[in-house]
């Protein structure tokens, strides 16, 4: 049976965890959410959901990741996959089945789950969200031949090739990133539509200025950076 164990970066989502907890399907070995310097009732929410729990006071999106990356490489037991989802409650966590499906069944090495538009529900995605990715993604495609899409959050990584990646971003930057090493490794991946819903709470990304801009710098500037190698 494949062993599959998913990680949640956490920061003030005490009203969203718990959903997204009881709604990951049973096929998960662990539910591991880190809390990333909350000042709510997350690590209480998420803890009582069920849920293993991780406390990382750095901020930043990559830091997070990474404190349940370094968790998991100390268990007895090595997992097969990864997945990684926001807990925000704006993926529908019921849908890990379909995301994790083509590394179960076509051993592919990496899933994106794709927030399509005809799948995303109004004003889901803001404006400058819908543009980055729009940007971001063209931007591979030219420099890389990549076929992707979406740099959505909701995704699935083989474990092994996620340590060959050697993860390092600590922020915004982290999906782009992941993303660009799969191209730059040659490993074999695909992309599943996947529904999308508002999210409940504010974006600490997307919902501020700051965020926007910070986001999209990381993320043109890891783009570059690889386009250079």
């Amino acid at each position: 049976m494949t062993d599959i164990k998913v990680i949640i970066p956490a920061y003030n989502e005490a009203e969203s965890i718990a959903n997204v907890i009881k709604e990951i399907p049973k096929i998960v070995s662990e539910i591991i959410v880190v809390n990333n310097n909350s000042t709510d009732d997350t690590a209480l929410n998420a803890r009582g959901a069920g849920a293993t729990v991780l406390t990382e006071d750095r901020m930043g999106y990559g830091y997070a990741c990474l404190m349940g990356i370094n968790y998991i490489s100390k268990q007895s037991k090595t997992p097969d996959i990864i997945v990684f989802m926001d807990g925000d409650y704006s993926d529908y966590p019921e849908e890990l089945s379909k995301v994790v499906k083509p590394i179960v069944e076509n051993d592919l090495d990496f899933v994106i789950g794709a927030r399509t538009k005809a799948l995303r529900e109004e004003g889901s995605m803001t404006p400058q969200q819908v543009f980055g990715n729009a940007l971001a993604t063209t931007l591979m495609k030219w420099f890389f031949g990549a076929s992707f899409t979406d740099l959505g959050p909701f995704r699935a990584i083989k474990y092994n090739k996620l340590l060959a990646l050697e993860m390092e971003d600590k922020t915004y930057g982290w999906t782009v990133e992941m993303q660009l090493k799969v191209l730059k490794k040659g490993f074999t991946y695909t992309e599943v539509p996947v529904r999308y819903k508002k999210r409940i709470g504010i974006s600490k990304v997307s919902g501020t200025v700051k965020g926007t801009i910070f986001a999209g710098v990381k993320i043109l500037g890891w783009i570059f950076k690889y386009s250079l190698k």
